[in-house]
């Protein structure tokens, strides 16, 4: 497998950290850029330590994590896209879901990166250089989702409430897309 092919690996992972991302951006005041760092920076360490993680599981735990992998994004994703559209509905000011700490970001991190640890059992069996790849894949990441958190709060400080809401339903719609794909659905 070439660099080519493994950037463009890289960017549609990152893709599900982008969304999220431009999600976490919303309900953002004001956005300071080590908020989108941070935001970042467990996005792309999650993306790029899973393929690695899963190269290493190799082949004897590839059938068992690629029939669950789907169930574990599609609960994550909903229960958090379920949490957001809630907290939409509240009538307390918005600062809920603008949280990036351990609690409110681990989940996010790992439901968008669980792909990625399929694709690194995938990766041990092809030509790649796990570290780069993983590497490439982890940079990627972090500056798609710097990017998500910046267009995410420009978007939320017009529309905050519907934003949050239709975030949390693009999360779900994400989870639900998910498991449909693995279970040969679409």
């Amino acid at each position: 497998m070439g660099f080519i092919e493994i950037i463009l690996i890289a960017t549609g992972l990152a893709m599900d950290a982008f969304a999220v991302a431009v999600c976490k951006g919303l309900p953002m005041k004001k956005l300071k850029l080590k908020n989108a760092i941070k935001i970042g920076l467990y996005f792309g360490f999650f993306q790029g330590v899973m393929p690695i993680l899963g190269y290493y599981l190799g082949v004897s735990f590839e059938k068992l994590v690629s029939q669950i992998d789907h169930w574990i994004a599609f609960i994550l994703l909903g229960l958090i896209g379920i949490n957001m559209i809630k907290e939409a509905f509240c009538k307390c000011k918005g600062e809920a879901n603008d949280k990036l700490d351990l609690k409110t970001m681990l989940p996010l991190a790992i439901a968008t990166s669980i792909d990625a640890l399929t694709i690194g059992i995938s990766f041990a069996f092809l030509c790649v250089d796990i570290w780069i790849a993983g590497l490439l894949i982890g940079i990627i990441t972090f500056a798609l989702s710097v990017i998500g958190v910046k267009m995410g709060n420009k978007f939320g400080d017009k529309y905050e409430k519907k934003a949050e809401f239709i975030g949390g339903l693009i999360l779900i719609i994400m989870g639900i897309k998910i498991l449909l794909e693995h279970l040969s659905i679409i």
